[in-house]
């Protein structure tokens, strides 16, 4: 067991950089392999309230105060992330706020238990004088949805993930769009470039 452990720290820890290895497209800490079919960690699909830049914007800021970029937030990286937010934490007010989100009990942060919390700020959830809703007052994420929370019933909430879904193709769309759009910016500037060194060459 220590071996697999290990062999999974050493796996996160070889992770630096957005797709695959960050925390957006990460299988490590909540899926990794041979961590007894844990389920993979998708935060697009597990947390629909939250637009793909809202996300991005959470993932950038987790990643800022991962000093130790092994995907988790441990005690001393929170505490120097809420001295830089300005909120100040005693020991064992930065232990209150792991222990709040901390599903996994391992007294850090994963990344999804980082997101868990914007939901439960996004939802009311958190005590006003908490460190959590500091955290997720001073980050300037806007974590304002008109997500499921607002559903009076089940029909609403069916609504509501009906319009979330479809937001996120139009904003995935919109993406490739400009992508593609880039492409064909590069190509025709290729282009341009060949045709003018053809015309130095004669």
């Amino acid at each position: 067991a220590a071996a697999e452990e290990l062999a999974g720290r050493r796996g996160r820890a070889a992770e630096p950089g957005p797709g695959p290895g960050s925390p957006l497209g990460r299988v490590g800490n909540e899926g990794s392999p041979g961590g007894g079919g844990r389920r993979v960690f998708s935060p697009a699909g597990e947390f629909r309230e939250f637009s793909r830049r809202q996300l991005r914007d959470m993932e950038r800021l987790f990643r800022q105060y991962d000093a130790g970029k092994d995907g988790f937030i441990d005690l001393m990286e929170l505490k120097l992330m809420m001295e830089k937010l300005g909120a100040p934490q005693t020991h064992l007010g930065l232990k209150n706020m792991i222990k709040e989100v901390d599903e996994d009990l391992d007294s850090k942060l994963s990344f999804r238990e980082f997101l868990l919390i914007f939901r439960k700020a996004a939802a009311g959830e958190l005590q006003e004088d908490s460190g959590l809703h500091a955290l997720a007052r001073l980050s300037e994420i806007d974590v304002s949805t008109e997500g499921v929370k607002g559903a009076k019933n089940f029909f609403e909430a069916k609504v509501q993930a009906i319009h979330d879904a479809s937001r996120f193709e139009e904003e995935i769309k919109a993406e490739q769009e400009e992508k593609k759009k880039q492409a064909e910016e590069l190509k025709q500037r290729k282009a341009a470039f060949k045709e003018l060194q053809s015309t130095f060459k004669q």
